[in-house]
């Protein structure tokens, strides 16, 4: 009995934008079934080594069928087959995951839409840029009938029971049969253009890629005649790209797999590939992609390498491969000193895969400080992707990597505004310069026009600019680079002046004992201290924070969920002592007192939305401001 379903409403969406929007690299639909195909083997050959109710002796193939009179392609396999669940669950509902980001990023990319569509896992639809109708003919092994799954790419799909007994699926491709795409189209029912599609995308699938081939053989007995044989050949070389030598394997051959395998249309910033022999044996490949996930710090999220024992697939994404900081990798590991039906429980507490985990984040480490040595605007344009996460890994575990990863991260600085490693600002450092310093802000912009600066540029120190929420959690945990603590120019004194500068400053402070405290009383809930300033040059004030928790850090605490609103930091209120604003202070001190109140409201608020915090009662302040502007003007 037939069984039509609608789409979802976002699954209607995404179909017309795959329909209609995109017109380039049409190919790669090929590339799409093929790993959806030898991912239904993979799944098979993994279930039957642990399921009695599975054939351990089947020939695991894919077959690619061409019908030039009926314009279909067919491509079929014998994996695990899908039940009416599945295809509900899997065709039915696209992308379940991210299609409501994935629609948003075709409607943002309309001129490059093909480039996203492996980070969300449609590549099944990519069928309806060739197709104006798939057929889907699946049977799994744990299901008493099969199903046919069968679509127009609009707004219905059916399904209904199907006479096949084998467990596999088949992908029935019924082309369009436009006259503007009919040439287009057309060329893939050629049967020397699938091949060639076959070995550009799909060479390195581990299981045989069937198709019947047309030769011509000479007539026996009958000189300079020939006949059309049809053979049935395999079309790929099946031998994994990672069990090559290095020597053997192109830069190209690299990326076309790791596109193939990872779903991604744009080449990956960095492959590292490895063969490691000895008391521990494995081969591996890693890809660093050039764009992140856009999922990638979402819960949903899964880091992990695909797990391999003597090229039989164990898992897919194996997380204890690979550290928290790295989450971000591609790839890889094939050992045969894993047992090839090894639960996830054992495989959780393996002193083999933790050796070879370790051993991969020291090589992927190296590689990251030779393509800093090497190919320093490419390791920027990395870093700007996924610095992070190094970041994070100096802190992750009270830093316990910090040492692995300290001259990988990079800051931009003041010296240049370009990216630095602590490794060249301390190698520029004054002499008799003792700390590091750094500023944190939500930009370099707004950072660069803090009052704070003002000494620091005029003594010609470098800056380090922070700008990533976790960089004081970062350097918190670090401490100190080569013996250099850091400090931040709004935290504490900076000890900047030298001892005549000192005692002038001493000298006034006491001279203005009673004002510093008048203000200091009238704002008592709000700051620690009031006190005249060092650091200012231009500026009438700002506000600083004592030692312990900075402002940077009570602000990225309270935005954290369930945030810790308890953690503030003390807020001390500097006056510049050479500004005209503390010379009328002064004098307003003598004769109306009450108004240096509203003048202490007032530069306490000027000092919070110079540091980027807001007010408390921004109404009040605007009244205030305005009462004293009208009462100087009498």
């Amino acid at each position: 009995m037939s069984n039509v379903r609608e789409f979802k409403t976002e699954s209607k969406q995404l179909l017309n934008l795959m329909i209609n929007s995109i017109y380039t690299h049409k190919e790669i639909f090929l590339r799409e079934l093929i790993s959806n195909a030898s991912d239904a083997l993979d799944k098979y050959n993994y279930l039957a080594l642990t399921d009695e109710r599975l054939s351990k002796d089947v020939e695991l193939k894919i077959e690619l069928i061409l019908n030039k009179d009926q314009k279909t392609i067919t491509i079929k396999d014998n994996g695990i087959g899908m039940t009416e669940e599945d295809l509900v669950e899997n065709l039915g509902t696209i992308a379940k995951s991210g299609s409501k980001a994935f629609i948003e990023k075709l409607k943002e990319n309309s001129q490059n839409t093909v480039d996203i569509i492996g980070q969300f896992g449609v590549g099944f639809y990519s069928a309806f840029m060739v197709a104006s109708k798939v057929v889907v003919n699946s049977k799994s092994p744990f299901s008493e009938s099969g199903y046919i799954w069968e679509s127009t790419g609009e707004s219905t799909y059916n399904i209904e029971k199907s006479n096949k007994v084998d467990h596999g699926t088949e992908v029935i491709l019924y082309l369009r049969d436009d006259e503007e795409e009919d040439e287009a189209i057309s060329q893939y029912l050629d049967e020397y253009e699938i091949k060639s599609l076959v070995k550009k995308y799909s060479d390195y699938v581990r299981y045989p890629i069937m198709m019947d081939s047309s030769k011509e053989v000479p007539v026996e007995g009958k000189e300079d005649q020939y006949e059309t044989v049809v053979e049935n050949e395999t079309i790929n070389s099946m031998v994994p790209i990672w069990k090559k030598s290095k020597s053997e394997i192109t830069d190209e051959e690299l990326n076309e797999f790791y596109k193939h395998q990872y779903h991604d249309f744009e080449n990956p910033i960095k492959v590292i590939h490895t063969n490691v022999e000895g008391t521990l044996n494995y081969n591996a490949l890693i890809f660093i992609p050039t764009k992140a996930p856009y999922d990638l710090y979402s819960d949903k999220y899964e880091k992990g390498l695909q797990l391999y024992s003597k090229g039989v697939f164990i898992q897919d994404k194996c997380k204890e491969l690979v550290p928290d900081y790295l989450r971000f990798i591609k790839g890889l590991v094939d050992s045969p000193d894993l047992s090839l039906n090894i639960s996830r429980e054992i495989l959780q507490h393996n002193k083999q895969l933790s050796k070879i985990a370790s051993n991969l984040e020291k090589k992927i480490k190296n590689e990251l400080e030779r393509m800093l040595a090497n190919e320093r605007e490419k390791y920027v344009e990395f870093f700007k992707t996924y610095g992070v996460n190094l970041k994070y890994g100096l802190y992750d575990q009270y830093g316990a990597k910090k040492d692995l990863l300290k001259d990988l991260v990079l800051f931009i600085s003041s010296h240049s505004k370009e990216y630095t490693t602590l490794k060249e600002y301390v190698s520029r450092m004054k002499e008799n310069q003792e700390f590091i310093y750094y500023a944190s802000g939500n930009s370099i912009e707004q950072i660069d026009k803090l009052p704070q600066m003002e000494l620091l540029k005029d003594k010609e120190f470098e800056v380090l600019y922070f700008t990533d929420d976790i960089d004081e959690f970062a350097i918190g945990v670090l401490m100190d680079y080569e013996g250099k603590k850091f400090k931040s120019i709004s935290q504490g004194d900076l000890d900047l002046q030298s001892k005549e500068e000192k005692k002038e400053l001493e000298d006034k402070a006491k001279e203005h004992k009673d004002l510093l405290q008048f203000i200091q009383e009238n704002l008592k809930d709000k700051v620690s201290e009031v006190k005249l300033s060092s650091r200012l040059k231009d500026s009438a004030v700002c506000l600083v924070s004592k030692e312990g928790i900075s402002f940077e850090m009570e602000r990225v605490l309270a935005a954290m969920p369930g945030g810790n609103n308890a953690m503030k930091a003390q807020k001390v209120l500097e006056i510049n002592p050479k500004h005209n604003l503390f010379i009328a202070l002064e004098n307003l001190y003598e004769r109306d007192k009450d108004s240096v109140k509203d003048y202490a409201g007032l530069l306490y608020s000027q000092a919070l939305l110079i540091e980027g915090f807001t007010l408390d009662d921004p109404i009040a302040f605007s009244n205030k401001m305005c009462d004293l502007m009208i009462k100087s003007s009498k």
